[in-house]
């Protein structure tokens, strides 16, 4: 007897369906569906057990999934209705299965093999997919879909994963008093005390609420993350034309906004405190390219000079420290939250703008990653060389702006 049919009939030991048994052999041919493989198969071993006047137990209720694939209909049905509540592109259908129910279709590969055998998830997932596809004419998509509709077949509710949105953009900060991102109270952590004056947070509000808020209502969803090419000190301001940065919008109910209007209202809500450019739409390889990247920095320092040095050594220092490579322990500052390390950075140019009696204006272009504060007040001994060093006196930064973020980002 065929080894084929042999398995069938041993399988047939049990009361399956037609999917049931079918999917026991899905891997043996292709250009049918699991349900005809297992009426074939049904037919065959019925003949064979004629040969052998033998009959064909009928069938009733299958052992394995209790006829779980009649439910197909109703299950595509409730997910169309749930998909109909969000808008999207592309959709995904997966499901949850009774794990004694799982626990049977191991039992029956350990007994017939199952080698040659679709997990009954992967044929619930295509049956019903097909099904929802053609109630709401939006295409499949396997690799990244706008949602997946969640089928718990024990209950017969849908769950809707709904994918992020990915804006990008490039924001101005105008203000030296809000930081780039949400910062949580250090003391409650986001729950509110008399530290934060109940609201959560370190700062009334930064760049990333003054976009994400207004823009996670538009598109209706759950919440908002901001990803930025670094980030400026909160009392540095960002200009030129901005730092390049990704918005991720979490659950949305709407992605099908002009971002044109989302960025009016961004402005509208940023009021004198920042300003946002150039939104399109972006994705989540951006997102690890913008977090990735190191770009120079072009800035512009107003510098206190406490102490007496004349215009020429002034010059002279200028001068020595362009091209320099800088060691630079972690700032003092920052010790607290980052680890205690030595990095060498390099100064690209450095320009005297202005000098007054005790205050100096610099341009200066540094590599990525480079602390500028200390860079001038050399932090003690922390940055070697620093034009505090190399002068002999204090100096100070006591205002910072970055006039330029060097990058290459496509901005088409």
């Amino acid at each position: 007897m065929n080894k084929i049919i042999a398995r069938a009939e041993k399988a047939l030991h049990h009361d399956l369906c037609d999917h049931c048994l079918g999917r026991l052999f899905a891997q043996v041919e292709s250009g049918t569906t699991n349900k005809e493989r297992g009426r074939d198969m049904r037919i065959a071993v019925a003949l064979e057990l004629a040969a052998r006047s033998e009959e064909m137990p009928p069938h009733e209720t299958c052992w394995l999934c209790g006829d779980l694939f009649e439910q197909l209909p109703r299950f595509a049905e409730t997910a169309a209705s749930r998909l109909s509540e969000i808008e999207y592109d592309t959709f995904l259908i997966g499901t949850k299965v009774d794990p004694a129910l799982q626990d049977r279709e191991e039992q029956l590969w350990s007994e017939v093999g199952g080698e040659t055998a679709e997990p009954i998830k992967a044929e619930l997932n295509r049956e019903i997919g097909k099904l929802v596809e053609a109630r709401v004419k939006k295409e499949v998509d396997f690799t990244s879909p706008d949602v997946v509709a969640l089928v718990d077949t024990r209950f017969g509710n849908v769950e809707l994963n709904i994918a992020p949105l990915f804006i990008y953009g490039r924001y101005r900060k105008h203000s030296r008093e809000i930081p780039q991102t949400r910062w949580p109270c250090r003391m409650c952590r986001g729950k509110g005390c008399k530290r934060c004056g109940g609201i959560g947070k370190m700062y009334q509000t930064s760049v990333q609420e003054l976009i994400g808020d207004p823009l996670v209502r538009q598109f209706e969803g759950k919440d908002h993350f901001f990803h930025g090419m670094g980030r400026e000190d909160i009392d540095a301001r960002m200009l030129g034309t901005g730092r390049p940065f990704v918005l991720e919008i979490a659950e949305p109910r709407k992605r099908h906004l002009d971002l044109g209007e989302m960025e009016r209202l961004a402005n509208e809500n940023g009021d004198g405190l920042a300003d946002f450019s150039r939104l399109r739409w972006s994705d989540r390889h951006e997102v690890r390219q913008i977090k990735a990247a190191t770009p120079d920095k072009v800035y512009r320092a107003e510098v206190s000079v406490q102490g007496k040095v004349n215009k020429e050594r002034i010059d002279e220092v200028v001068e020595s420290l362009n091209q320099a490579r800088i060691t630079q322990q972690t700032p003092s500052r920052v010790a607290h939250r980052r680890a205690n390390l030595a990095r060498e950075r390099t100064i690209r140019e450095l320009v005297l703008e202005s000098m007054e009696e005790d205050k100096l204006v610099l341009r200066l272009t540094t590599e990525s990653g480079t602390y500028v504060k200390e860079f001038v007040s050399g932090d003690e001994g922390r940055t070697v060389p620093s034009l505090a060093g190399l002068l002999g006196v204090p100096c100070q930064v006591i205002a910072l702006d970055v006039i330029q973020i060097i990058d290459n980002v496509n901005e088409g």
